[in-house]
């Protein structure tokens, strides 16, 4: 009979594809894994690796096998989650992913009092890009998000935390800095200074500008960052500008502010932050309790920041 450690065993090796990385991975020795993983193939009758091939590989019926051990591994998680959600104390394993541009941000703010409140959930926090996040919420390899949405996808939850205003940062002589408030049609594109693919912030650095008369030209769009403190360096020893979130604009000095940062004319370009999870998820109670820390530790012009004020951008 299968036992769950050597189903865990297994999917470890098909994931490293290397029995003494999967070992290090499960935190045991590698002939005790080994051993277990031959004692499964020997009672069930079949090979499940090529252990001839380096990295070793996985047979045919290796692989159904898998695909199997997963789904059983994933329904005996559920039982544990079921048994914690009925704990009034939230606790437990969870797998929280955040995005880039709100990792360095949001996670400092509410993470110490989390701990300090919730000492029984085992909280992971993983930094991923949009797409990748959702991905592994479709596969069940993640409890939660913390996303920029609407993501328009009927299978997952987007609880709604706050909204978060734009604002532009801008070089000393660019022309807008004569402007008390910034109008989207004030914006040109080939002055931007983008975060590169896969970062929702930058589809929503284009859409602002795209609606500025579709004067969005690729060509002039000169370099691609993968960090928002970088395209600040850039824009303040360069020229051009760049889109900000507000809690990006907190963390620079009241004389930076003055030198390069301008609003933009309400409705303000804003993006809206939830916590997103699958429809099918168990541990509501965690959920509950990360809402209320993000929220609780939000400043309060962010919390202040309402749907009449703004304009959603979408990502």
């Amino acid at each position: 009979m299968s036992t769950i450690t050597q189903l865990e065993y297994v999917l470890a090796v098909d994931h490293e594809r290397h029995f003494g990385k999967a070992a290090k991975a499960c935190h045991v020795s590698q002939p005790s894994l080994s051993a277990q993983i031959q004692k499964l193939e020997e009672e069930l009758g079949l090979i499940i690796f090529d252990r001839s091939k380096k990295p070793v590989l996985v047979t045919e019926t290796g692989r159904v096998l898998i695909e199997q051990a997963g789904r059983v591994l994933h329904e005996h998680k559920k039982l544990q989650a079921i048994a914690d959600a009925e704990s009034l104390e939230p606790r437990g394993a969870f797998e929280l992913a955040v995005i880039p541009t709100l990792a360095s941000y949001v996670i400092p703010k509410f993470i110490g009092e989390f701990c300090e409140k919730y000492p029984g959930v085992d909280l992971v926090i993983h930094e991923y890009k949009t797409e990748d996040i959702i991905r592994l919420l479709h596969n069940d390899k993640l409890d939660a998000g913390l996303l920029v949405t609407p993501l328009k996808d009927d299978s997952l939850i987007e609880r709604h935390l706050y909204y978060e205003a734009f604002y532009c940062y801008l070089n000393p002589d660019h022309p807008l800095r004569e402007k008390e408030v910034i109008l989207e049609s004030d914006l040109d594109c080939g002055d931007l200074w983008l975060l590169s693919e896969g970062h929702c912030f930058r589809n929503q650095m284009l859409r602002i500008c795209a609606e500025a008369g579709k004067r969005c030209v690729y060509p002039n769009i000169r370099f691609e960052s993968g960090s928002l403190e970088t395209l600040i360096k850039l824009v303040r020893t360069n020229s051009g500008f760049t889109l900000l979130p507000r809690m990006a604009v907190d963390e620079l000095s009241p004389e930076e502010m003055a030198a390069h940062i301008r609003a933009f004319a309400r409705p303000i370009p804003t993006r809206e932050v939830s916590l997103v999870y699958s429809r099918s998820f168990l541990k509501e109670n965690i959920i509950s309790a990360l809402e209320a820390c993000i929220i609780g530790n939000l400043p309060e012009h962010i919390k202040s920041l309402k749907r009449k004020h703004v304009q959603v951008v979408d990502i």
